[in-house]
């Protein structure tokens, strides 16, 4: 019999303790053991005791299990880097494998973590950590392993893709539906790791870790949100056949490791951009495989939980044939990052100028001295002698892109550039 502890009995440990005890005797079958939950942790007993959790299971005192040689697996769900760093690398140190579905901690940590689990001589598994009940760290690491990853694209969190979900089909503005999911309880009451990118450029910096075999961190990840997406830059993506999406992307070019987040638009046929609410999903291209996409609930207390027992069950199929850390670290290389200033794409510009004769021809002429070339100019309203251009560039750089709306921004005729949005999968 293979004994766990749990620590935390919040959303995602209370999951994991429910789907133990409604699914034992089959996941005992599945593992080849039956699995004993021998501890839970958490500050607070009562939610531990909500589960029915016999007394003498409870402890808030990490010492309580670190020191317990009974306990084999030690499944972290507490959350944030201190004390589960600490609790992950002590455990390890007596022995105990780790599970865990802490994003932050492995997007900061990851390098420590698996060094410590290789000196050890023990399992650390995190596939909960990315698009939660979504299986992509195992495929990645398993049964694409034979594959060089050319990119990752990914619709990584829930909240951002709920709000401009909400806001495309419905015309309201991002405060308006922000408001609104936080009242639904699918944003925090700070949401600000969800809306500026935070959460999906730490769950971007862990694939591309496994994806590229070299490290990847939270500082190598360029990052903008959605708070600056506008109805007017969604009804304009509808007419030009675009729907917006915060993606988390990962790829690879001239031996360098490019990760971002940031909004885009997204051609209507492409495949995630039918991936609406709260949904999650991840679009890869391999140089075996072809294109393929995991989609499925990337977040909740039961999908996040059933991708820890997936792992728990991994683990004591590793112990019963004493295989452990078979698929550690796959950070065996070192590749430099790709600067965004280097990155070629098209962009969605919206400004507010002038409305006059002359006033396009100027525009114009400072795109071309920055070797911006536009593929599509609309004129929109016009109102007080002012009017909305909406334009589409040609692939350009970024560097040349920036640096001539900076001479736009200084000139009379511009009231106001409204938003630059990069466009993906076109």
């Amino acid at each position: 019999m293979i004994k766990i502890a749990v620590l935390g009995c919040g959303t995602v440990g209370s999951g994991v303790v429910k789907l133990l005890q409604q699914n034992s005797e089959i996941i005992a079958m599945r593992a080849g053991e039956p699995i004993q939950l021998k501890w839970v942790m958490d500050i607070d007993k009562d939610k531990c005791r909500a589960l029915g959790i016999d007394e003498s299971l409870i402890t808030d005192q990490f010492a309580d299990i670190v020191n317990d040689k009974e306990v084999d697996i030690v499944v972290e769900l507490i959350g944030g880097i201190e004390p589960a760093f600490r609790f992950i690398t002590d455990a390890m140190s007596q022995g105990k494998h780790i599970v865990t579905a802490n994003k932050d901690l492995i997007a900061v940590k990851g390098k420590e973590i698996f060094a410590a689990a290789e000196a050890n001589h023990v399992d650390f598994y995190f596939e909960a950590s990315v698009a939660g009940g979504i299986p992509i760290i195992a495929p990645l690491k398993q049964s694409l392993a034979g594959n060089r990853i050319q990119q990752i694209i990914g619709i990584l969190n829930g909240t951002t893709n709920y709000i401009l979900t909400k806001m495309s089909r419905e015309g309201r503005d991002f405060n308006d539906v922000l408001a609104e999911a936080q009242q639904l309880g699918y944003a925090e009451s700070d949401p600000t790791a969800d809306v500026e990118g935070l959460d999906a450029a730490r769950k971007i910096a862990i694939l591309s870790s496994i994806a590229f075999n070299s490290r990847v961190t939270l500082d190598d990840v360029y990052v903008e949100g959605i708070s600056k997406i506008t109805p007017e830059d969604i009804k304009y993506a509808d007419e030009l056949g675009f729907i917006i999406k915060l993606l988390a992307i990962g790829q690879e070019r001239d031996g360098k490791v490019q990760t971002r987040v940031h909004p885009a638009f997204l051609p209507k046929n492409h495949p995630l951009a039918a991936v609406n609410d709260v949904y999650n999903a991840v679009f890869i291209k391999g140089d075996a495989v072809g294109e393929i996409m995991h989609f499925g609930r990337g977040a909740g207390q039961m999908p996040t939980a059933s991708s820890v027992m997936g792992d728990i069950i991994e683990v004591v199929r590793n112990v019963r044939q004493h295989t452990n850390t078979r698929i550690g670290c796959t950070c065996y290389e070192e590749k430099p990052a790709y600067n965004i200033d280097c990155l070629e794409a098209q962009f969605y510009i919206r400004m507010t100028v002038t409305d006059r004769p002359g006033v396009l021809a100027g525009i114009a002429g400072v795109f071309g001295d920055h070797n911006v070339s536009l593929a599509t100019v609309l004129q929109k309203t016009s109102q007080q002698n002012m009017a909305e251009l909406i334009l589409i560039t040609h692939e350009v750089k970024e560097k040349d892109l920036r640096d001539s709306l900076i001479v736009l921004q200084e000139m009379p005729i511009v009231d106001k550039i409204n938003n630059v949005i990069r466009l993906e999968g076109v």
